[in-house]
């Protein structure tokens, strides 16, 4: 009597799972562009929605059916006077509103598609507009300016690399080799061409700033940085390449203007740099102005130079340990 009693229960649980699952699954609708201003509407509908309730997607005003399921047909097709991107659908029902999620899609011809999910109590979306080559150029490269200037660690590296150089066409030679580098590998990984885990590249580029910090605290005196600058910013700015390749990758390329996001993510990475550059080149200036005056001036210049690679040397160092730490206990 047990056995049986228990199994009732196990069937009954299972059976109530079951119908939770039911529950769950959403109502589906999906538009999809068949040639342009043309769309075509497909509905599908969970257990938990009776089929004498059955949803119709609104579409703006200048959409008109032009044909209806039947013989063979699931969908209505609609011809539209305008594209669909910018404007606003809504899912209405002739009965009462069932408390069920909404799940709407959209394909467009260009191969660019949109998904939302809908609460009950909010059955409207306007569909995102389509992605143009201007709006994505400027959408990346703030992007791209943005991450440059949040990246603590570039920052600092392209500050350390400044200072090593000293003069104008040192300096000049030192960014464009980081620069070109850098680009490089940036492209390879965002095509996906070269792939590196990035816990390590993360590491290696703090190990980078500790390293230039190092240099700087030599002095210009048997300086591997100061003797081959280009081969030094190129070597590490390839590793820095990938670094904003893992961010880029976090943020996602455009679904239709792949090739323009992933340039103007680079052009903003580097107009941020060419901006952090042209400030610390002028900090440098007026610093060393205005201890020009003093017979002591080179020794105060040196101080300042240990005092600044100290501090970088020991920031730096604490990313390596953090960065090695969280990824073996991430």
């Amino acid at each position: 009597m047990i056995r049986v009693c228990t199994l009732l229960i196990l069937l009954h649980e299972l059976l109530m799972v079951s119908a939770g699952a039911d529950d769950n699954r959403p109502v589906y609708a999906e538009i999809t562009e068949v040639e342009e201003l043309t769309y075509d509407v497909r509905i599908k509908l969970p257990p938990t929605v009776p089929s004498v309730n059955p949803p119709l997607l609104e579409l703006p005003g200048n959409c008109e059916a032009i044909a209806r399921p039947g013989a063979g047909r699931d969908s209505i097709t609609y011809r539209c006077q305008e594209p669909l991107p910018g404007q606003e659908v809504s899912m209405v029902y002739p009965g009462p509103k069932p408390r069920t999620n909404i799940l709407m899609k959209v394909v467009l011809l260009s191969g660019e598609t949109h998904t939302v999910v809908r609460k009950p109590d909010n059955t409207r979306w306007s569909i995102p507009l389509a992605e143009t080559k201007l709006q994505v150029a400027k959408d990346y490269t703030l992007l791209g300016i943005f991450h440059i200037w949040e990246g603590k660690d570039h920052l600092l590296f392209v500050l350390c690399l400044i200072w090593i150089a000293g003069d104008m066409r040192r300096i000049l030679m030192t960014i464009t080799g980081f620069t070109v580098a850098h680009s490089v590998t940036l492209v390879l990984a965002a095509l996906e061409i070269v792939r590196l885990p990035i816990p390590p590249v993360e590491i290696v580029i703090a190990l980078s700033v500790v390293f230039l910090a190092m240099e700087i605290a030599k002095g210009k005196q048997d300086n591997l940085t100061w003797n081959y600058p280009i081969a030094v910013s190129s070597s590490f700015g390839l590793l820095h390449g990938l670094g904003f390749a893992a961010v880029l990758a976090e943020i996602g390329l455009p679904q239709v203007e792949l090739i323009t996001g992933m340039l103007f993510f680079n052009v903003g990475v580097e107009i941020g740099q060419i901006a952090f550059a042209l400030v610390v080149i002028l900090c440098i200036v007026v610093l060393k102005k205005s201890i020009s005056g003093s017979a002591s001036s080179e020794k105060i210049e040196l101080k300042i130079q240990r005092a600044m690679s100290y501090v970088v040397g020991c920031w730096a160092a604490f990313w390596v340990v953090e960065r090695i730490a969280g990824s073996f206990w991430g």
